[in-house]
């Protein structure tokens, strides 16, 4: 599935507010550490190059990042990218965007020891949990603005955006549904996707959580969402055909369930060709972040690292939210003022009620998934 959205309020706004966290001088540590001097494979932090500076130098010495599951049109990471490469001197190297987080460590597993294995992940939460063995600890230089419910103690996996579920629609062809339990009724026979399997796919895990909370379970107890899409599946509305861009374009997936940030995204890129809206449903609200992770076995271990600065800095936190996704460090730039105030008045803030699984609930809900989904929609 795609992955962008809001109508920029430019790369230019968020530049305007400075690469300050990205390419200001860091003091260097009193052991004189250089870049050349230093295996990057174990720093756990920029004080271990001898301070950010001589981290950029280590990295761009490599030269190169190599990224797995990053679609441009998702939370705005074709921006993120590019603006990061015109930072610093490394290119970047996309592979398989639209691959699921559990196969982005398959490709981590086949492609290890090579040059071409991914350098860093950006993963759902129970692939990110469950593949903690693989993943280098680095703690960035805006550690403390990340609450620590939102992070690994010793930076093995980071939040770092999350959106809303929603319900995406072709309002040519469908109208608009006004709680979760419309999707079973005939007007939306056999066009209902969700993003993905869930058993694999982030997205789809979420979306499946937040048709148990529609639906009178809990964190805790996700079984009713696994019940409506057996119940969606009886009614033969449920579509098992995995949502892309040019399935929304063509018709084949008139209704999507995913994050808000690619439902709206899918509204910008049919401009003036289908109607594409999106429903945030009364009731129950449901965020999950993703997690940026560092390879252990990273090919480019400085780079990777250096990529871990930029996602948690002012810029890139920026161009989240520019794409409808909420950042990790949102609370804390807006304190610092340092957030991007028009995108933000536009993209509003998240629920105060937002549900947010904690780490034993998602792994609850992937353990549930595993042994029921496969039966309840074959």
């Amino acid at each position: 599935m795609t992955r962008r959205i809001i109508p920029a309020v430019a790369a230019a706004a968020v530049l305007a507010l400075g690469l300050s966290a990205c390419s200001g001088s860091a003091d260097a540590t009193t052991d004189g550490a250089n870049a050349s001097s230093v295996d990057a494979t174990t720093a756990t932090s920029a004080d271990a190059f001898g301070g950010f500076d001589q981290l950029v130098a280590a990295a761009e010495a490599e030269g190169e990042l190599n990224v797995i599951a990053l679609p441009e049109d998702w939370a705005n990471y074709g921006k993120i990218i590019d603006l990061f490469e015109q930072t610093y001197k490394i290119t970047v190297n996309s592979a398989d965007p639209s691959v699921s987080s559990a196969e982005e460590i398959q490709a981590a597993d086949n492609l290890k020891g090579q040059d071409t294995a991914p350098d860093v992940f950006d993963l759902g939460a129970a692939v990110a949990l469950a593949e903690t063995a693989k993943f280098a600890p680095y703690k960035v230089q805006t550690w403390e603005d990340i609450p620590a419910e939102n992070k690994e103690e010793t930076g093995l996996w980071v939040n770092d955006y999350t959106g809303l579920m929603s319900v995406g629609y072709d309002a040519g062809v469908v109208k608009e549904p006004s709680q979760l339990a419309d999707l079973l009724t005939s007007d939306y026979a056999g066009k209902v996707a969700l993003n993905g399997d869930p058993t694999q796919a982030g997205a789809a895990a979420a979306g499946v959580q937040w048709a148990a909370l529609q639906n009178g379970g809990t964190a805790d107890n996700i079984k009713p969402g696994i019940d409506f899409f057996a119940d969606l599946k009886k009614a033969g509305n449920f579509l098992p055909l995995d949502p892309t861009p040019s399935t929304i374009a063509s018709g084949e997936t008139p209704v999507v369930i995913d994050w808000s940030f690619n439902n709206v995204a899918a509204t910008a890129a049919n401009e003036g060709t289908i109607e594409w809206k999106t429903a945030i449903l009364p009731g129950a609200a449901l965020g999950s972040y993703y997690n940026q992770a560092i390879n252990l076995d990273a090919p480019h271990p400085a780079a990777a690292r250096l990529w871990q600065e930029f996602i948690f800095s002012d810029e890139a936190q920026n161009l989240y939210l520019e794409a409808g996704a909420f950042p990790v460090r949102l609370n804390a730039m807006v304190e610092a003022k340092t957030v991007n105030q028009d995108v933000l008045d536009e993209v509003g803030e998240p629920p105060a009620d937002l549900v947010q699984f904690t780490a034993k609930q998602t792994e609850g809900a992937s353990t549930l998934l595993a042994s029921d989904w496969a039966a309840a929609v074959s």
